[in-house]
């Protein structure tokens, strides 16, 4: 097997290969932009925004080994454009992990700098073999993406580290908001940690159990779905949509596992009594709505809380979305539930 440096191109000492050359993991459908979620193309009653989002890296890594002593990574994305509450890390930059004693470990970040970026992740390791999964940038299009590494090194395509695979919908908390860096959201903690690949369908602001959200879902291959449903839609929508929703997804996966969260209890409505009876009244709703599918449907879950921010108040970056503290204790406490959920559906 010839390594592909082989095809790559020197720079400075350096040899660059095309992320297209290696493996990405974490796709929902091979079709589509190399490096969008979901190919939207297929999906024309899909509003412009929702497209939008999928076209967001959220979840997707890179995997490759390597035996260079340095690490770098030069990438494009459209604009320059900041999101509020996210750093600039999360939303643009790239997140690497090494395999080290069977376990992933931090590594190193791409810290993004204009449209074009080139940055070294980490140097000065030895020459041994390395497993290496890079995570894409949470909020952004990525336009184009070359791994750097010693020209006197190789670099190989690697194997998907994951087994099976959990298709995740859901809201900008599940996308990533407010995660430090991308390795941090949620999902991606989670498929370090059990080992199952989570592909992550988050849709900022979007989430509302709409049809056409349902059959993105349908058409996924899947061995069980994991939703963050009911943190966008409002009570109304709830009522009106989880059955349907739920129905579509059924007609193309009639027994496989359907976790549902219960979503968080937001800070923002410590003090503001007109969201605190928008939540309740939308948790009250998601109740209600999953206590009739539990009755219906054996293979359903409902993990309530299924968003737990603990009760210190200070897990969120802006009253909504979670902090690393935030998304950590999220994965402490459902991480447990689904991996028994799916060891009772023979999924290891």
């Amino acid at each position: 097997m010839f390594p592909l440096t082989t095809f790559g191109q020197q720079k400075n000492n350096f040899t660059y290969v095309p992320a297209q050359e290696l493996l990405l993991v974490g796709k929902a459908t091979i079709e589509g932009e190399y490096f969008h979620r979901v190919d939207t193309a297929k999906y024309c009653t899909m509003p412009p925004a929702v497209k939008k989002l999928f076209t967001n890296s959220a979840g997707l890594a890179i995997s490759f080994t390597t035996n260079s002593p340095v690490i770098k990574a030069k990438w494009t994305v459209p604009d320059n454009y900041q999101l509020p509450n996210l750093t600039r890390l999360a939303q643009k930059g790239l997140d690497l992990y090494i395999k080290r004693d069977g376990k992933w470990q931090f590594a190193g970040v791409g810290m993004p700098g204009g449209v074009t970026t080139e940055r070294v992740i980490v140097d000065n390791m030895g020459t041994e073999e390395k497993e290496c999964l890079l995570y894409l940038p949470l909020y952004d299009e990525l336009k184009s993406l070359e791994i750097g590494v010693s020209s006197d090194a190789h670099i190989h395509k690697g194997e998907n580290p994951f087994k099976e695979k959990i298709v995740v919908y859901g809201s900008s908390i599940l996308q990533g908001a407010s995660a430090s860096r991308p390795g941090m959201a949620y999902p991606a903690q989670l498929e370090r940690a059990t080992g199952f690949e989570f592909v992550n369908l988050g849709a900022s602001g979007q989430c509302k159990m709409e049809q056409f959200f349902a059959h993105v879902a349908a058409a996924c291959e899947a061995d069980a779905f994991l939703f963050d449903s009911f943190s966008n839609p409002s009570a109304q929508q709830i009522e009106e949509r989880l059955e349907p929703f739920v129905a579509t997804i059924r007609a193309a996966h009639p027994t496989t596992p359907l976790i549902f969260l219960q979503t968080e209890v937001r800070e923002s409505r410590n003090f503001n009594d007109k969201i605190r009876k928008f939540e309740d009244d939308k948790r009250a709703a998601s109740e209600a709505g999953m206590q009739r599918l539990l009755k219906q449907d054996k293979n359903i879950y409902f993990l309530n809380p299924g968003m737990p921010l603990g009760d210190d108040h200070d897990a969120t970056v802006d009253g909504v979305h979670p902090s690393d503290l935030g998304h950590g204790r999220i994965l402490e406490v459902i991480r447990p539930q689904i991996v028994k959920i799916l060891k009772k559906h023979d999924i290891r």
